[in-house]
C-alpha cells in the first residue's frame, strides 16, 4: 500500500491527549536530572511560535501527568517521579545501561 493510499487520519481528542503526554514525559526524563519550569518546558517543545503564550496542550498533558503520579511539580519547577524513571529504566533503559 503507498502512503497515498492511506492518507492521515485524524486523531481523537483522547489520541493527541496520550500523544502529548508520551512527549512531555520522555522530554522531561531525557533532562533528568534537571528539572524545568514550565515556561523552559514550553520553550524547549514549541511547536510552531517561539514568542506564543504557553499552550493548553502542555498545560492540560502537565497536569494529567502530575495527577496520576508520573511528574512531580514543586512550586515552578517540574521533573518525573521515582516512578516513572523506574518504569523508563526497566522499559527502555535497561538494555542501552548493559552495553555501556
Amino acid at each position: 500500500m503507498h502512503d497515498d493510499d492511506n492518507p492521515r487520519r485524524t486523531l481523537a481528542n483522547h489520541e493527541e491527549d496520550d500523544r502529548d503526554q508520551e512527549a512531555i514525559l520522555a522530554h522531561l526524563i531525557a533532562e533528568h536530572p534537571d528539572q524545568l519550569t514550565i515556561e523552559e518546558l514550553a520553550r524547549e517543545m514549541r511547536r510552531k511560535d517561539d514568542h506564543a503564550p504557553i499552550p493548553d496542550w502542555l498545560h492540560r498533558g502537565v497536569r494529567d501527568l502530575v495527577g496520576i503520579g508520573l511528574l512531580h511539580r514543586s512550586g515552578d519547577t517540574i521533573r518525573p517521579t521515582r516512578a516513572a524513571l523506574r518504569f523508563n529504566y526497566l522499559f527502555f533503559d535497561r538494555d542501552s545501561a548493559k552495553e555501556d
